[in-house]
């Protein structure tokens, strides 16, 4: 399973990156919303992890090409450390998946990503 990381937080993509792999999950990571669209159409990717603050381009824009123009139904789970109501409707509308606030536990992440993906 492919799992691609957006995250501008050195340590959190990281770490999620370290704890994914060690779950036997491939991983990408990249640090913004550009990068990610990039590795989207380029990569087979099972399921994308975003942040919704990031440079050159945010997750909810992300969220919104991935759906509305690539056309692609991957999972999508949306971290924040916003954990403001507004940002997560408005994530839920343009069709993410999951919404975890920051900081969550890796073990909570794990049982949603394999909800997501049955396995």
């Amino acid at each position: 399973m492919k799992v691609l990381i957006a995250e501008d937080n050195d340590l959190m993509r990281k770490s999620l990156a370290f704890y994914l792999k060690d779950e036997g999950f491939q991983v990408l990571e990249v640090t913004n919303g550009k990068e990610a669209l990039q590795a989207v159409e380029s990569h087979q990717i099972e399921l994308v992890i975003t942040d919704l603050n990031m440079p050159e381009s945010g997750g909810l824009e992300l969220i919104h090409t991935i759906r509305d123009v690539l056309k692609k139904d991957m999972p999508i789970i949306v971290l924040t450390a916003s954990g403001v109501e507004k940002s997560e409707l408005e994530a839920f509308e343009l069709g993410a998946s999951e919404f975890i606030s920051k900081p969550f536990s890796p073990h909570v992440l794990k049982a949603r990503i394999k909800k997501l993906l049955n396995v």
